[in-house]
């Protein structure tokens, strides 16, 4: 069997900042290790295998565009969800697209970008 996806890593300079954010964007919950990282586990209920979200500290800012990010999809209403995640602490970002495309880019408070996709990928079979 190939390896898939287990969980999202992120070097983060305020780690209760973006505990709270990706907590909340995502309905996970937060388990707070001594040595100041924070494993953010899906809720009961989640499908198997769901991935989980690590956040380690690190001293240096981000500088550039992540060469990798997230896509976040949702069932409906991706223009609702804009706007709760900027309630949240995401900003709009540009990072070149045209205005056609079927997401909105965001950055979370650290500035690291993420995309809302206007529908669930499709997979084809």
């Amino acid at each position: 069997m190939p390896s898939q996806i287990a969980q999202w890593t992120l070097d983060v300079y305020d780690v209760d900042l973006m505990a709270r954010f990706w907590s909340e964007a995502l309905g996970y919950d937060i388990d707070k290790a001594d040595d100041g990282n924070v494993h953010l586990l899906p809720p009961d209920g989640a499908p198997p295998g769901a991935p989980t979200i690590w956040l380690q500290p690190t001293d240096s800012a981000k500088r550039d565009k992540l060469r990798g990010h997230l896509d976040l999809a949702v069932e409906r209403d991706p223009a609702a969800e804009v706007e709760r995640l900027l309630a949240l602490g995401a900003r709009r970002a540009d990072v070149g697209q045209t205005g056609d495309e079927p997401f909105t880019v965001l950055v979370d408070p650290e500035g690291n970008e993420f995309c809302l996709l206007d529908r669930p990928p499709a997979y084809p079979r």
